[in-house]
């Protein structure tokens, strides 16, 4: 367990946790910048101490949900496209393997078009020895 002082609006508090300081601190850093946040706003000044800090609790609450829901999509977006790659991957390894094949089909006639200009050759050879 860990305990960190942090200063959040102006005071000083003693968070407990297993996180490391450096992530409590950044935690106080949010809110601050949250206080920080509303207080610019007109309407946050005249509100009572427990309105304000529910308004704050509301925000923060918020921005969580916002950024889970985020990961969500981002997870959804990652787990779209690892589906789109392996596809992709099985229609390059259809297409050497067709790729092969035509490969092969290419040899097969070139080799019956050789044989094929021989039997020509050996034809007008006989013809012209006719003649």
């Amino acid at each position: 367990m860990n305990d960190t002082d942090v200063l959040i609006d102006g005071r000083k508090y003693t968070i407990c946790g297993f996180e490391s300081d450096e992530y409590l601190q950044q935690i106080a850093s949010y809110i601050n910048r949250k206080f920080t946040e509303f207080r610019k706003k007109d309407y946050y000044r005249r509100l009572d101490l427990d309105l304000r800090n529910v308004l704050l609790a509301i925000n923060i609450a918020d921005d969580y949900h916002k950024a889970k829901r985020k990961v969500k999509e981002l997870q959804s977006e990652g787990e779209l496209k690892d589906k789109m790659v392996l596809e992709m991957k099985h229609e390059i390894i259809d297409l050497q393997e067709q790729a092969k094949k035509d490969e092969e089909e290419r040899k097969k006639l070139e080799t019956s078009l050789e044989k094929a200009e021989k039997r020509i050759i050996e034809l007008e050879t006989r013809l012209k020895q006719k003649k």
